[in-house]
């Protein structure tokens, strides 16, 4: 089976970089042709993407957020990891890393497999 897991703080203060790390079991995320998302749910809404690198290494980001979103891969441990940088409350949400055919998607079901998810507060 395919697992994915979130780690990282769960804290962050504003103005800082957040850091998130997924950890890939079950499939490599070099080899095979997928999309490694990381979506995140803010409190009382919907999901929403932020971005992904694809098999090949190739990084997408939201428009919104492509000033201070970078991601980045481990191949050797098959870990990617997303950093937002200059976070402020409003970045606080439930972030999520999953694996689809689709790089950009806002969709529960064009994603595969899900991590369990990790809760990200910033706050001072």
């Amino acid at each position: 089976q395919v697992q994915l897991q979130e780690s990282g703080p769960g804290l962050v203060k504003p103005s800082q970089t957040l850091s998130l790390t997924c950890t890939v079991s079950g499939d490599s995320i070099t080899t095979d042709y997928y999309y490694w998302s990381w979506i995140r749910r803010p409190p009382g809404k919907g999901l929403e993407w932020l971005g992904a690198i694809s098999y090949a290494g190739i990084t997408y980001y939201d428009s919104s957020l492509k000033s201070r979103t970078y991601i980045s891969r481990d191949t050797s441990k098959n870990q990617f990891t997303l950093h937002l940088a200059s976070v402020t409350p409003e970045d606080t949400a439930m972030y999520y890393c999953a694996r689809g055919g689709q790089y950009s998607s806002t969709v529960s079901d064009d994603y595969d497999y899900w991590g369990q998810g990790t809760q990200v507060t910033v706050s001072s």
